[in-house]
């Protein structure tokens, strides 16, 4: 049985004013996770760089983890959205290795572009309930890739379909966790080989 992801412990607020506390103490969290690292990062740390109380902060947040949560939460809130926008009519039109091309360049440069999402991406790994939430963005994009094979192959069978694309967004992840290990040169050879191996793996299963 898939696990699903927790329902979340933080609240998120409805005026406008509280909703601005909110983000910024997402964004001061974002900031110096990446400045010193999760592990370093207080609650104290973080309602100082978001200017506000401590008190203000666990209005939302009863403790660290739940801000690492909320903040992961948005990250692949944006992330949804950028799988949409690359999964559009027109895309899905789109020869395989220019598809698979713009979907491994646009999750890149969400990574280089967000820093904090990139030591999250690889130190939530770790923890079983933020694994639950990327499982449940795994299958979404999944989804997706499985519309974009209906479309270039609608002989292929349902189920192995969704199986074939399961299986292609399980390994793309997988290499960029590989990839977000090394140095910037290092990355750009594993997204390299990432699309060599996808575009071969879909092949078989796409008409030319």
């Amino acid at each position: 049985m898939t696990k699903e992801p927790p329902a979340p412990l933080w609240r998120v607020p409805q005026q406008a004013r509280s909703r601005q506390r909110f983000d910024r103490i997402l964004d001061a969290a974002a900031e110096l996770f990446v400045e010193i690292g999760y592990d370093s990062v207080t609650t104290d740390e973080i309602a100082v760089r978001a200017n506000t109380s401590i008190g203000g902060l666990y209005r939302f947040f009863p403790d660290k983890l739940t801000i690492f949560h909320a903040l992961l939460d948005r990250y692949l809130d944006r992330l949804k959205q950028l799988s949409a926008d690359l999964h559009t009519e027109e895309v899905m039109q789109l020869p395989l290795d220019i598809y698979v091309s713009q979907l491994v360049d646009g999750f890149d440069l969400f990574v280089s572009a967000n820093p904090a999402f990139r030591q999250m991406f690889v130190q939530s790994r770790l923890i079983p309930t933020t694994v639950a939430m990327y499982a449940a963005f795994n299958r979404e994009l999944a989804q997706k890739v499985n519309l974009y094979l209906a479309v270039r192959n609608p002989a292929l069978e349902q189920s192995h379909r969704e199986l074939i694309a399961t299986i292609s967004v399980e390994v793309a992840c997988t290499l960029d966790i590989l990839a977000l290990s090394g140095d910037r040169d290092f990355q750009h050879r594993v997204l390299a080989e990432t699309k060599q191996l996808t575009i071969a793996y879909l092949q078989h299963y796409l008409p030319n």
